[in-house]
């Protein structure tokens, strides 16, 4: 069984389109997987860890006052960076991480509290509107499974996006290449 991220290059391959990756409390951990898949420069653009709060703004064009309001932990906020990482290096795709690994509550957010986001190409993305998805998450465990389990899971939800759009015509030529009828 192929593991998340590669099943994502695999889709963004056969679709001829792009991801690129904005992370703040997961540092670089969903970058890391994307690259680990062999063939991964045919989709992967690349990514911005804005770990501090400034640069979700300076870098990503998240919403000055937005994160002044509420804080880097924001559902809104993860949809900005998604979709400014994606303007910023010219993807088709562009999801994010935002959230609070630990050990101490950060923006009045308690630990576990994260946010993950996708952006993509408005007809692509299921039941969402203006092109996007975001999804909260609770997570319990130490600093270091919060974050894995951050990065996990934005790559479900982009994979979750892709799958359901794949069409027939894909699925065939895909079975075909990997040896199936």
């Amino acid at each position: 069984m192929s593991s998340p991220a590669a099943e994502v290059v695999r889709l963004l391959t056969v679709r001829d389109m792009t991801l690129a990756v904005a992370e703040s409390l997961t540092g670089g951990l969903v970058a890391a997987e994307i690259t680990s898949v062999p063939g991964a420069s045919r989709a992967f653009r690349g990514s911005v860890t804005a770990y501090a709060t400034e640069l979700k703004q300076e870098l990503l064009g998240v919403d000055a006052a937005l994160l002044a309001r509420n804080g880097a932990v924001d559902p809104q906020v993860a949809a900005e960076m998604a979709a400014g990482v994606r303007e910023a290096l010219g993807a088709d795709w562009g999801i994010a991480t935002t959230g609070v690994a630990g050990p101490d509550p950060q923006d009045g957010q308690p630990v576990g509290t994260v946010y993950v986001a996708v952006h993509g190409p408005s007809s692509a993305l299921s039941g969402s509107a203006g092109g996007r998805k975001v999804k909260r998450l609770r997570l319990n465990g130490d600093r270091t499974e919060i974050r894995m389990e951050s990065a996990r899971s934005v790559l479900a939800l982009l994979l979750e996006e892709l799958a359901g759009e794949q069409t027939g015509n894909e699925r065939a030529q895909d079975t075909e290449r990997n040896g199936g009828f």
